[in-house]
């Protein structure tokens, strides 16, 4: 399936959840925050939240700064 993650287009596997594609892009515990064509979901329904063909995924890290 083709997923836009950050606003490149990738392909992966069918029937990923969030978790599962964190962890393909080596970026499981670095991320703190996802939307799913722009709703957000919650990290503690990222192992259950299925993504389908076409979604759009945007993940965020916070960083502090002044």
């Amino acid at each position: 399936m083709n997923i836009i993650v950050n606003g490149q287009a990738k392909e992966f596997k069918d029937g990923l959840t969030v978790d599962e594609l964190l962890k393909e892009l080596s970026l499981d515990g670095k991320v703190m925050a996802a939307a799913v064509n722009m709703d957000i979901v919650k990290q503690d329904q990222w192992n259950t939240h299925r993504l389908n063909d076409g979604d759009k995924l945007e993940l965020l890290d916070f960083v502090g700064g002044g």
